[in-house]
């Protein structure tokens, strides 16, 4: 009996440590996928981004064009427009040439001049063929062509003098490393990509799980386990501590999810336009926060990585000593991390820190999008909250559930006074 429930912990061990390594590549590639298509949905990229607007202002302009037609309704009614504005333009340059000639004895006499000969009046009954030679110059396509490229370069122009140049150097790299032709394209590339592994990873995720729930329960329901089963069950919770330190536990991804809004008429639309994103394993926090200058940071930093690192894997080393040679148990060190050290651990506080501050982080940002939206009352905003607990953190509480329970069972079976059999 002995023999057989020890042959399953041991093949439920060895699955898992198969089933470990293959979620952890995956996960590793997933990482670096999603961490390029954050980068190509950044909203720098897109909302933000002044060749963006190049281009849509360059398409609303070139249909605006190709849309103006001069058919007889539209016309008479350019007529009345144009006709209205060469009189306006007429009298004020009248007005102005006669004040500017009232300034000197010469220009009087000019003015003299063209009031007698009545130079402004005949500009004025010749604007009906001034309005038709207006009227069938914009009719003309060469012409509206003309126009429409003018106009492009004005915008241009003063894009270029009035915003800071893109930068596209890691979208160009991006696009480099999946040899993609432009940013939809690549996007697009690294969805399917995603999803592929998404769809691999599920299954190992799964199998995992099961395989920590088996090995809590044969721990739990068995009364007395020999020294080499609650190493197999040590080494187990190993396997789940290494997945949650080493990957990602929490993902903050705000972003707007579709904007939509009418410019001349036209819809305009920019989606999936990446606002904020975080996804940080502990040992990345760790490091980003003993990088800094602060030494507040550096402090939490030390602590983070003292109680849910160091202390875990200490006290799975030690229980492992501690089990394995008698002599040993007598060890300070070793005798507190086995038997002293769960309240100084702290792994299951880690757990619940981590899992408020999702729900912290998910709450504000949801409200904070929700704000957006009402604040934009002349624009369609879809926007979205996609921060999610990875599966680092479930590893992590895996870890914690099946740590606490063989910590009791040694502690149990010292307090009986059981002898380990080997």
């Amino acid at each position: 009996m002995k023999a057989i429930r020890l042959s399953i912990l041991v093949l439920l061990f060895l699955t898992a440590c198969i089933v470990a390594v293959k979620e952890y590549q995956i996960e590793q590639q997933k990482i670096h996928l999603k961490k390029d298509l954050v980068e190509l949905s950044k909203i720098k990229y897109g909302l933000f981004n002044v060749d963006e607007w190049k281009v849509i202002l360059a398409e609303i302009i070139t249909k605006k064009v190709e849309e103006f037609n001069l058919d007889d309704t539209n016309r008479e009614e350019m007529r009345i427009k144009i006709s209205k504005f060469l009189h306006v333009a007429i009298d004020d340059l009248e007005s102005r040439y006669y004040e500017e000639k009232s300034q000197s004895f010469f220009g009087f006499i000019q003015g003299g001049v063209a009031a007698v000969t009545g130079t402004f009046g005949k500009i004025k009954k010749d604007i009906p063929v001034f309005t038709e030679q207006i009227l069938d110059f914009l009719n003309d396509e060469d012409n509206r062509e003309a126009i429409r490229g003018y106009l492009i370069d004005k915008i241009n122009e003063y894009a270029d003098d009035t915003f800071s140049d893109t930068d596209y150097t890691q979208v160009n790299l991006i696009l480099q490393k999946y040899k993609q032709q432009d940013i939809t394209q690549s996007r697009n590339y690294l969805r399917t990509a995603i999803s592929q592994f998404d769809a691999d990873s599920k299954g190992y995720k799964i199998l995992l799980v099961l395989i920590s729930i088996a090995t809590l329960l044969l721990i739990i329901f068995l009364k007395r386990l020999n020294k080499f089963e609650l190493i197999v069950g040590l080494s187990t919770s190993l396997i789940l501590l290494l997945l949650g330190v080493f990957l990602p536990m929490i993902e903050i991804d705000a972003r707007i999810a579709e904007l939509t809004f009418s410019l001349l008429g036209e819809k305009v639309t920019f989606s999936d336009q990446v606002l904020y994103y975080k996804s940080k394993s502990i040992l990345e926090v760790v490091k980003l926060m003993m990088s800094q200058s602060r030494l507040d940071l550096i402090a939490v930093g030390f602590l983070v990585l003292t109680f849910s690192v160091l202390f875990p894997f200490a006290k799975l080393i030690s229980s492992v000593l501690y089990l394995q040679n008698e002599r040993l148990r007598t060890h300070p060190f070793i005798s507190f991390m086995v038997l002293k050290s769960g309240k100084w651990s702290m792994a299951d506080v880690m757990v619940i820190a981590i899992f408020m501050a999702y729900i912290g982080f998910d709450g504000i940002i949801s409200e904070q999008l929700r704000q957006l939206e009402n604040m934009t009352n002349n624009l369609s905003l879809l926007s979205t909250n996609k921060s999610n607990l990875l599966f680092g953190f479930y590893a992590f509480t895996l870890f914690v559930l099946l740590s606490l329970t063989l910590s009791q069972k040694i502690q149990a079976t010292l307090n009986h006074d059981v002898k380990i059999s080997e």
